[in-house]
């Protein structure tokens, strides 16, 4: 029988990390050669979701789990339109995917979107030694003939960093549209793109919220344009130190004391706006199986991650910013890092990690419905006594 990898298991491929270290494969995928920071991602199903996650864009993801792809591709799990990530590293790769709604193997997707991998290296030395380094820059290179390692050693040297880098622009949309309620329409949210993922959109649909989705280049009188009940900004690529622009709509939403609600690159932009910090983690939190606390409740959730920046804010005390008081409202368990905010005088919230997790887990589903209270909530005292007696 014949294997999905057939035709390029036996090509050779090298993965050159910054520091010199060689990793020595073959190649799964495109052939040809990538460059990128490399992170690491502990999940060990949802291979789809992470690939077409917008906010992986520039990011050469190495698998912790050994085995990836055994159930193939589907037209159903994307998270967006393409796979997003600059390359991918598994250690042994399915041969033959299985699962009904398989339409096609991982690496020939990988393959036909131009995605260059390597397989068959040892994905646990390369995590320990991204743990104990750093996330770095890292190249592949694949083929019958490749530059000597001087070469591809030079050639990882030269690609950007990740500090420093401003792209969430380069992967959201540039239209504006919008996502109907699933059933009664109750709300109505704005959400700026700044490398949003389809199933965000998809879970405040499942509530009754016609989503309109706007450009990352939108501004705040095309927030308000749309007339929103609320105001959402989603998660993305790159350094949050460049993200001016979304900070200063952030900043206007607040001032208006319009329900917010942001995740992820949302939780950092918060962060900015109400005058904190942000900085880069070490190797960063990637996977579906993180545990957060909520600090509201002290319930411990099993949450999904994506992100190696965060945000610098004090966990032993609330803060007051020009917009009212805000406390660090969830905490990694891992490493005490900051993984949500919340304003304690108007209706502001958000978390550094996923939610809308498709993949899972889905302990943290009950954001959106936070979400939501908050929109209820505003919209009462919004009426006037008159008003709530006519209605």
């Amino acid at each position: 029988m014949t294997t999905s990898t057939r035709g390029t298991a036996k090509i050779p491929a090298v993965l050159v990390l910054e520091d010199g270290r060689i990793f020595r494969g073959r190649a799964y995928g495109a052939v040809g050669e990538t460059f990128g920071e490399a992170v690491f991602s502990t999940g060990m199903t949802g291979y789809q979701e992470t690939l077409t996650d917008p906010s992986y864009h520039r990011q050469v993801v190495v698998m912790t789990a050994p085995h990836v792809g055994n159930t193939g591709v589907n037209d159903e799990d994307p998270e967006s339109a393409r796979i997003w990530v600059a390359g991918y590293v598994v250690r042994d790769p399915a041969r033959i995917p299985s699962n009904w709604r398989s339409r096609r193997s991982l690496d020939e997707e990988l393959a036909k979107q131009g995605v260059v991998g390597i397989s068959g290296i040892d994905t646990r030395a390369l995590t320990r030694h991204l743990r104990e380094r750093g996330a770095m820059r890292v190249g592949i290179f694949s083929g019958h003939s490749l530059p000597d390692e001087g070469t591809m050693l030079a050639e990882v040297r030269q690609a950007p960093e990740m500090t420093g880098a401003d792209l969430s622009a380069e992967v959201a949309t540039k239209e504006t549209y919008v996502v109907p309620a699933i059933g009664e329409k109750r709300f109505t949210v704005a959400a700026i793109d700044l490398g949003i993922k389809g199933m965000t959109p998809h879970r405040m649909a499942e509530r009754g919220i016609e989503v309109h989705v706007l450009p990352a280049t939108a501004t705040a009188e095309d927030v308000y344009a749309v007339k929103p009940d609320g105001v959402f900004f989603s998660n993305g690529p790159g350094d949050p130190s460049t993200a001016d622009h979304p900070v200063a709509v952030m900043r206007e939403v607040l001032s208006r004391k319009t329900p917010l609600f942001g995740i992820c690159f949302g939780n950092q932009i918060l962060g900015r706006a109400l005058g904190f910090g942000t900085y880069k983690l070490k190797y960063g939190h990637r996977g579906i199986n993180q545990p957060v606390q909520d600090r509201t409740t002290g319930k411990v959730e099993v949450t999904a991650h994506n992100h190696g920046f965060a945000v610098d804010a004090p966990l032993d005390r609330a803060t007051d910013t020009p917009y009212g008081r805000v406390e660090v409202s969830h905490v990694c368990l891992n490493d005490d890092v900051v993984e949500g905010l919340q304003l304690l005088d108007q209706p502001a919230f958000s978390v550094q990690y996923h939610p809308e997790a498709a993949a899972g887990p889905h302990d943290a589903a009950y954001l959106f419905d936070r979400f939501v209270e908050l929109m209820r909530d505003n919209n009462q005292h919004s009426v006037s006594p008159m008003e709530g007696q006519r209605a």
